[in-house]
C-alpha cells in the first residue's frame, strides 16, 4: 500500500479514536442531570451505569469474530454510527430501568468500536513499521478532554437532550468523513521484505491464548488505575488533604493531562527503548508515583504523584493491546480489551470497599501494587513475547 494511503488511514483511525473519547466524555458530564431527570437513587443509578460495562463486555468478544469475518474497517464504521445514535438515547428515558436498557446499547457500541479500531490500528502499525500505537490512544485522551470541557461549557445553556443530540450529529458527520477512507481501503499488510521480521497473527492455540491473556492482565492493571483515579482522586484531595472542591477537581485533570502527554511521546519512547523496557519502566514509574499520590501529606506532592502516575501508565495499555493484536489479530485485541475494561470496572468499587475497611489513602496504594504487578508480568514474559517478534525492533 502506498505511503499516502497509509497516512490517510492513520488520520482516519486517529479521528475515530478521538471521536470515541469525545462522545464518551460528553455523555459522562451529563450523568448528574440525567440522574435528576430519571429520579434515580444513587444505588439505582449505579446499577443503570453497569449497562455500559455489561454491553461493552458482551460485545467485545463478538466484535473480534466480526472483524475476522467482515474486516475491522467496516466494523469500525458501523460501530461509529451506532455509537453516535445511541449517545442520544439516555436523555429520552424517565426511569433507572429504561436508562440501564439504553446504556446497554450504548455500551455495546462503545465496546465494539474499541475492539474494531484497535484491531485496525494493529494492522496499520505493522504496515508502518513504527510503534505509533500510543498516538492513537493519545487522540482518545485528547478527545475525552475536549468532550468533557465542551460539555462543561454547554451544561448551563443546553439540556442533556440537545447536547447529546448535538454529539449524535457531530459523530455521524465525522463517521461519514473518516469512514469513507476506511471503507475505500482494506487493512494494510506488512511490506513483503518485512514478512520474515513481522509474523502474521497466530491461531489462538493454548500457548498463544495464554500469552495474550498476560498482556490483557497488563491492560487490566493499567485500566484499574485509570478507573480508580477518575472516581476517587478528587475525594482523596478533598477528604484527606482538605482541598477545596475546585482544587480537588484539578487532581484528575493533572493525571489525564499527563496520560495524554505520555501517549503523545510514546512513539519516540518505544523507538528509543523497546516494548518490554517501555512496559517495565512505565509500570515502575506509575507504582512510585501512586505511592506518592496516595500517601504524601502535602497537596502539591500528591498532585505531582498523580502526574508521575499518569506518565507511567500512559503507554502500558496501548502497548499491551498492540502486542495482543500482533499475536492473535482481532481475537487477541478482543481478549485483551475485555480484560482491560474489566480492570476499569473493578477499580472504583474495589477502592471503595478497601477505603471502608482501611482508609482511602491505603486503598489507593492498590493502584501502585497493580502497576508493580504489570511490571513483573512484562519482565517475566519478555522472552516469550520477544519470541513472537524474532527480529523486530519493537520487541
Amino acid at each position: 500500500m502506498p505511503g499516502n494511503d497509509l497516512t490517510r488511514l492513520r488520520i482516519a483511525l486517529t479521528t475515530f479514536f478521538a471521536l470515541d473519547g469525545f462522545i464518551f466524555a460528553g455523555w459522562v458530564v451529563r450523568i448528574p442531570a440525567i440522574k435528576q431527570q430519571t429520579g434515580a437513587s444513587a444505588s439505582a443509578l449505579g446499577l443503570a451505569l453497569l449497562g455500559v460495562s455489561a454491553g461493552a463486555v458482551i460485545t467485545m468478544m463478538l466484535t473480534g469474530r466480526l472483524c475476522r469475518r467482515f474486516g475491522s474497517h467496516p466494523v469500525t464504521v458501523v460501530c461509529g454510527v451506532l455509537l453516535s445514535f445511541s449517545v442520544a438515547l439516555p436523555p429520552l428515558t424517565h426511569s433507572a430501568l429504561a436508562l440501564g436498557a439504553v446504556l446497554l446499547v450504548f455500551g455495546m457500541a462503545y465496546g465494539g468500536i474499541n475492539v474494531a479500531f484497535n484491531s485496525a490500528a494493529v494492522d496499520l502499525v505493522r504496515a508502518l513499521r513504527r510503534p505509533v500505537m500510543p498516538s492513537f490512544h493519545a487522540a482518545f485522551s485528547l478527545g475525552s478532554m475536549i468532550g468533557a470541557g465542551l460539555g462543561g461549557l454547554v451544561a448551563g445553556a443546553l439540556s442533556p437532550t440537545r447536547h447529546l443530540l448535538g454529539l449524535t450529529a457531530i459523530g455521524l458527520i465525522v463517521t461519514v468523513l473518516a469512514g469513507r477512507t476506511l471503507l475505500r481501503h482494506r487493512p494494510p499488510t506488512s511490506p513483503e521484505n518485512a514478512s520474515d521480521m513481522e509474523p502474521a497473527p497466530r491461531r489462538l492455540d493454548n500457548g498463544t491464548r495464554a500469552l495474550v491473556i498476560t498482556f490483557g492482565l497488563i491492560a487490566l492493571c493499567t485500566a484499574y488505575g485509570e478507573g480508580a483515579l477518575a472516581d476517587w482522586s478528587a475525594l482523596h484531595l478533598e477528604q484527606d488533604l482538605d482541598a477545596t472542591p475546585g482544587v480537588a477537581a484539578i487532581g484528575y485533570s493533572c493525571f489525564a493531562l499527563a496520560m495524554t502527554v505520555g501517549r503523545l511521546s510514546g512513539t519516540k519512547l518505544l523507538e528509543r527503548l523497546d516494548q518490554t523496557r517501555t512496559l517495565v519502566s512505565g509500570g515502575t514509574t506509575a507504582a512510585v508515583g501512586m505511592l506518592v499520590g496516595a500517601l504524601a501529606p502535602s497537596l502539591w506532592a500528591v498532585l505531582l504523584g498523580f502526574v508521575i502516575t499518569g506518565l507511567g501508565l500512559a503507554n502500558l495499555f496501548p502497548v499491551a493491546i498492540e502486542r495482543a493484536g500482533t499475536l492473535a489479530g482481532p481475537d487477541g485485541v478482543a481478549i485483551a480489551s475485555t480484560l482491560g475494561y474489566g480492570g476499569m470496572l473493578l477499580g472504583p468499587p474495589a477502592i471503595g470497599f478497601m477505603a471502608d475497611w482501611f482508609s482511602l489513602p491505603t486503598a489507593l496504594t492498590s493502584v501502585a501494587a497493580l502497576a508493580a504487578l504489570a511490571t513483573v508480568i512484562a519482565f517475566t514474559t519478555r522472552r516469550a513475547a520477544a519470541g513472537s517478534h524474532p527480529a523486530s525492533p519493537m520487541s
